[in-house]
């Protein structure tokens, strides 16, 4: 069994390696690919003593759900002219879908509440006056529903940098 503990940690090490980078590389292609989708905000509280200033962000689609959504699944949105996202409905798979809707993957972990895997943003100290203006939250978000947070828009659709 000696003999093979070298060639077992130098392969699992590249096997890890791989999957890493197919990783980052999946998440470059959204980055570059992707439809740019800008998500109303809800207002919460932007500050952690503990991991330091970020804003925990809880978007408006998330408001006012049926009350049967499945625990995964996909919200659909639909955008206006200026990329804003507006809610269509939720459904378990990414078809049904019409012209000009977009799915958005999720999980729910109760009725009242989804979650798309873009809920805290971090900044720099001393920069939350200036994410306390944000308005949308803007994502990435490919054909098969995967989302990616770019950053925070203000009310005229302006990325905060």
């Amino acid at each position: 069994m000696k003999k093979y503990k070298w060639p077992i940690v130098f392969g699992n090490l590249i096997l890890l390696l791989v999957y890493f980078n197919y990783s980052i590389f999946k998440k470059e292609t959204l980055l570059n690919e992707g439809q740019l989708v800008l998500l109303e905000l809800a207002p919460v509280d932007p500050r952690s003593l503990m991991q330091g200033d970020y804003m925990r962000l809880r978007y408006s689609l998330s408001r006012n759900n049926d009350v049967d959504i499945p625990k995964r699944g996909f919200c659909i949105v639909q955008l206006d002219s200026n990329n804003v996202a507006s809610k269509v409905r939720f459904q378990k798979d990414t078809s049904p879908l019409n012209e000009g809707e977009l799915p958005i993957e999720y999980t729910s972990p109760n009725n009242w509440n989804i979650n798309i895997g873009a809920e805290s943003f971090f900044f720099q100290e001393s920069q939350a006056e200036k994410y306390e203006k944000a308005k949308y939250g803007g994502l990435k978000i490919d054909s098969k529903g995967n989302s990616l947070l770019i950053g925070l828009y203000d009310e005229h659709r302006a990325k905060i940098e």
